[in-house]
């Protein structure tokens, strides 16, 4: 990390620039505070100290306190910053995949973005009722960017789509969070290492199961909506073009 002087003439450690975190373009102290504290949350969980943030952020803690009141208070704009972050990079994804352009270019930058999962791991691992409910706002803005995917024609309608973003949701989370606990990283705080891994290991079987799918024939699908005592229109989704 760099450091940097803040306001009152102290100096501390701030997040790296192109950390995937959305800044305000002025850089305001209560900005410098919240990005703080999303790297820090990210690297150490949410048991880091508000004096350990606002050094970060070269304020004082008194600062941290005059701005947000309470670490809580702190931790929820970040829960709320985030996800917006989440939501406008996802619908990003969206778009460029409507628009024809590569995805390669969204796997190159995904480093850029590790303080985020480092902050939706340190979440689930917290297990509070405020990880649960930004664990929730997760599913739910999942819900709205694969409607505009399914809308734009770059993802196949779902019979619920509400219960298959939510399933892909956790799917992805659980696998992040597996990924970790079984294989911890030698420096939890080299957020980008852990993200690197996480991507080697994961997006090839998670891109083949995405774009070609897993069993030869819809069998198991048929047995199993004969099963279902109110089971959705199949009608709902078309069948996939041939080629």
């Amino acid at each position: 990390m760099r450091s940097a002087s803040g306001p009152e003439g102290r100096t501390g450690a701030t997040p790296p620039s192109g950390n995937g975190v959305p800044a305000d373009a002025d850089r305001t102290a209560r900005a410098r505070i919240r990005d703080a504290a999303v790297h820090r949350f990210a690297v150490e969980g949410f048991g880091a100290s508000v004096r350990a943030i606002a050094a970060d952020a070269g304020v004082s803690a008194g600062l941290v306190m005059h701005h947000f009141g309470s670490k809580e208070k702190l931790r929820a704009e970040c829960d709320a910053h985030l996800l917006a972050a989440i939501r406008r990079l996802k619908r990003e994804n969206v778009a460029d995949a409507a628009a024809g352009q590569s995805f390669f270019h969204k796997f190159a930058a995904a480093e850029e973005n590790a303080p985020i999962v480092g902050y939706v791991l340190r979440s689930m691992q917290d297990g509070s009722a405020l990880a649960r409910e930004f664990i929730d706002h997760m599913v739910v803005d999942a819900v709205d960017y694969t409607r505009d995917g399914v809308a734009a024609g770059v993802i196949v309608p779902s019979r619920d789509e509400a219960a298959r973003a939510r399933y892909l949701t956790l799917s992805a989370l659980g696998a992040l969070l597996l990924e970790v606990t079984l294989s911890p990283p030698s420096d939890p705080s080299d957020l980008v290492t852990i993200v690197r891994d996480y991507l080697a290991n994961s997006y090839l079987p998670m891109m083949e199961l995405f774009s070609e799918g897993f069993l030869t024939s819809r069998r198991m699908l048929d047995d199993y909506l004969l099963y279902v005592s109110d089971p959705p229109p199949d009608e709902a989704v078309p069948a996939p073009a041939p080629g």
